[in-house]
This record gives structure tokens, sequence and C-alpha cells, in this order.
């Protein structure tokens, strides 16, 4: 595996969670990748109930799954899964955004202090997305984008749609990123609209917000398409 930094023991089941989250969504473990309980302590010099704690919260957030046999192992998924996974998404910010035109409190009135003040940290989310983007950084691009759709989907007030929008996009992600990586840069080619999806939200223009996620879901699956075929 990887190498590691030092973990102290103030918060091992955090700290280790965030290695291998890191790990998975970098693609430095590859799908199918399993490993028990034991290797992870062994590695990290730890007892077993932090590693444990770590993986089934990992598990929880889709990014491992439980293997009864050999402990965890990252997700395999297939071509066919990412289109399953992208067409779902569709089907969640299209029930997301037919709220525009119905008065949502949550962008009734963007000038309201508390949703002014919400839309500009995922404002600041999708700017750090997009410098990330025009740098080459996938790592951090996808750990911004995950924020920003995270804290986007929170301000339409469904706790249970916000969690299971961000499942699916961890999954999009730990899908698409063992094609990206095979890329020898992605300088400036990954989705970077999350500015433009913003002011459309904020304009209370449901059509712009859809057009431009149907174009970031197209592209995105274009690009894994090709990297899967070629």
């Amino acid at each position: 595996m990887p190498g590691y930094g030092a973990v102290t023991r103030s918060t091992l089941r955090q700290q280790i969670a965030d290695a291998l989250r890191d790990e998975v969504l970098a693609g430095r473990l590859l799908p199918g990748r399993a490993f028990t309980v034991k290797e992870i302590a062994d590695l990290y010099g730890v007892s077993a109930t932090p590693v444990r704690e770590a993986l089934v919260d990992l598990s929880a957030q889709a990014l491992l799954e439980a293997d009864h046999h050999r402990g965890f192992r990252v997700p395999e998924y297939s071509l066919a899964d990412y289109r399953g996974m992208i067409e779902a998404r569709s089907l969640v910010t299209e029930g997301m955004f037919r709220v525009l035109g119905q008065g949502h409190p949550a962008f009734a009135d963007p000038k309201n202090p508390e949703t002014a003040a919400a839309l500009a940290t995922v404002r600041r989310r999708g700017e750090e997305a997009q410098r990330a983007n025009a740098a080459g950084d996938l790592t951090v691009l996808i750990g911004y984008d995950l924020r920003f759709w995270r804290e986007l989907s929170v301000l339409f007030g469904n706790p249970y749609l916000a969690e299971f929008l961000h499942r699916l996009r961890v999954r999009s992600w730990v899908c698409a990123v063992q094609h990206l990586r095979r890329l020898p840069e992605v300088r400036g080619r990954l989705w970077a609209g999350h500015i433009d999806l913003v002011d459309a939200l904020s304009s209370h223009d449901p059509e712009a917000a859809r057009a431009i996620v149907a174009a970031a879901n197209a592209h995105a699956l274009q690009m894994v398409e090709e990297l899967a075929e070629g």
C-alpha cells in the first residue's frame, strides 16, 4: 500500500478514515483492492478498534465495501454502473431544481443574511474547484466538488436528499478517478461550472441550472466512456 504519514493517538479513528478516504478518491488504492483490519492496524502501529471504526465509517460513505471473507475492499464499478450513477444524479437534481419556481424558502430571498452567507460559502467551494481544475490538481478538485454539492444540496432543506446525492457523487468519483488517473494531464479538462450554477440558482432560473448540470454530466460521461474504451 502507499506510504502514509504518522498518526497520533488523539484522533486515530478520524485520521485513519481521512487518510484512506484520500487514497481511494485519489485513485491510489485500486478498485478491488482488499485489506483487513489487522493489515491497516499493523501499518499504523495501532490497535484494531479505531481501524475497524474508521473502515466502517468509510463503508457508510460508500468509499469502501465490507467483504465478509477478506475484511474491506475498494469498490469496483463498471461503465454501466457509472452511467446509472449519472442518471440517478440527474433525477435527484431535477427534483431539487423543480422547487425553485415554487418559492422555496432557501432561495426565495437571496438577500436574506443567512441565505446570502450560505450561498457565499458554496460559491467559495466552487471557486476553489475551478482553481484546482485550472491547476490540474484532481485530488483537490474532487474534495471541493464534493463539498460544493453537499453544501448546495443542504440549502434545499431535505437532509435525506442531500445525503443521497452526496453518496452518489462519492461513488461517481470513485468510479471516474480510476479512468482519469490514466490521463497524463487533467489541467482544465474537467467540469468547473460551479459558479455558473450558483448564479443560475440564485437567479431562480431552473432551466439554466438544468442545462448547466446536463452539460456537466454529458461531459463527465463522455470522458469516462472514451477512457474506458481506449
